[in-house]
């Protein structure tokens, strides 16, 4: 099984996109959209604090009729941010992110931010994986 390490290596772009829990969440919103990310890691001199994602902007925002350009981000990220370790494999983020419903996790190495990976990060990981298989069964079936 992959590892978070070996998708964060096959990554064209290995940018992490972060924010300040005191940004706006117009900001952010409008950062995520320059990127074409979905989600900004929230730090806080350095650490991790939390997540912010488009979900939190429909659902925390939109919604709920708040202004995006008042409302600090720390009101609707989502916090503690559930992380993960660049050894840690792809089957067992997949079932952090389906357990917990979130498609993005932060990866800290030794208490730095190294990466994000996305759910569509670890499908093509999976998809990536059986191909393989396929191939070398395909090979030792025809001799």
């Amino acid at each position: 099984m992959k590892t978070v390490a070996q998708i964060l290596g096959s990554k064209p772009d290995q940018s992490v996109h972060t924010v300040e829990p005191t940004a706006s969440v117009y900001d952010a919103v409008k950062l995520m959209a320059d990127k074409n990310v979905g989600a900004l890691v929230v730090t806080e001199r350095g650490k991790v604090v939390g997540i912010v994602s488009e979900r939190d902007y429909a659902r925390k925002v939109v919604l709920l009729g708040r202004s995006s350009a008042d409302t600090p981000v720390s009101q609707i990220m989502s916090s503690p941010a559930f992380t993960v370790t660049p050894d840690e494999t792809v089957q067992r983020c997949m079932e952090i992110m389906t357990e917990r419903r979130f498609r993005h996790l932060p990866v800290v190495n030794e208490g730095q931010l190294v990466g994000v990976i996305s759910i569509g990060d670890c499908v093509r990981a999976v998809i990536d994986e059986q191909q393989d298989t396929i191939q070398q069964l395909e090979r030792f079936i025809s001799g």
